[in-house]
């Protein structure tokens, strides 16, 4: 299986697809999708929990406007998770399921809503504490076999999800939550650990939303004075000088902010910088 890291400034996060006025018709969804091929943008970011499913429903529909398109773009999708609106039990309750049947039907579905034959990533989307890594090994690898996924990774995993995972998967990457708001990892080590095992880093909620705290609004602020850039776009370079170059996965559809992404997407930032901007984050000097 290939493991070559996904190469572009950042993915599309697909989870708020459909709060887009602007995007609410399948031709104006296509339109947004060949504006983002264009500027190099091809990896979108799926979950079948997105929108219930609908989020990816809504992109297959304007992905048929023009089969074509699908040769240029990756499209990742996740699973495991089970809202409680989706709960067929009595106990009507929110819940993991990593069972093979679940998976595979979820992964089936996921390409029917998507119009496509194949996901060219597939992840785990959390870490289910009654996962039977025999069976859902045997699950993924069928996938892959298949055809209907062409290849695999991890989605909020510690050390031990993946690494027990990865004895006997070829996995490529986990999606982690990180920012200046949500560092831990770049303290605790497991950046260096995903490095060292070969999973690329994808960032999710990589500008922590907007909730930037006041001190840390204060020094980007600062910092993108100093460097004739945005905050954001300095928030985004904070990411990128971490071990690995985590990719951010935008959460923002408004090409506005897209567009700030790429046009910062080769500032650079020295380690006092980094430091400086994670301080004022924590609120604490560092170790």
């Amino acid at each position: 299986m290939n493991k070559k890291p996904i190469e572009q400034p950042v993915l599309l996060g697909m989870m708020r697809l459909l709060d887009y006025p602007e995007l609410a018709t399948p031709q104006a969804l296509l339109g947004f999708v060949e504006r983002c091929v264009e500027q190099g943008l091809n990896g979108f970011d799926h979950a079948n929990i997105y929108g219930l499913g609908q989020c990816e429903a809504h992109f297959g529909a304007a992905l048929r406007l023009r089969p074509q398109l699908r040769g240029q773009l990756q499209l990742i999708s996740k699973a495991d998770i089970v809202p409680a609106a989706q709960d067929v039990s009595r106990w009507r309750v929110k819940h993991y399921n990593t069972g093979a049947a679940y998976l595979t039907g979820a992964v089936e579905a996921s390409l029917t809503r998507l119009g496509v034959e194949r996901l060219d990533g597939f992840l785990l989307h959390r870490p289910d504490p009654l996962l039977c890594a025999d069976e859902v090994v045997r699950c993924l690898q069928a996938l892959v076999e298949s055809g209907k996924v062409g290849w695999l990774g991890l989605s909020n995993a510690e050390p031990l999800h993946w690494q027990s995972l990865g004895r006997d998967l070829p996995l490529r990457c986990n999606q982690i939550e990180l920012s200046l708001m949500a560092q831990q990892s770049a303290w605790d080590g497991q950046l260096q650990a995903m490095q060292a095992d070969g999973l690329q880093v994808l960032a999710w909620s990589p500008l922590a939303g907007g909730a930037f705290s006041p001190a840390l609004q204060q020094a980007l602020a600062e910092v993108a004075g100093a460097l004739q850039a945005t905050p954001n776009q300095v928030a985004l370079a904070w990411l990128r000088r971490l071990p690995g170059s985590p990719l951010p996965i935008l959460g923002s559809l408004r090409w506005s902010r897209i567009e700030e992404a790429l046009n910062g997407a080769t500032l650079q930032l020295d380690a006092p910088t980094w430091f400086y901007l994670a301080e004022a984050a924590r609120g604490r000097k560092a170790p």
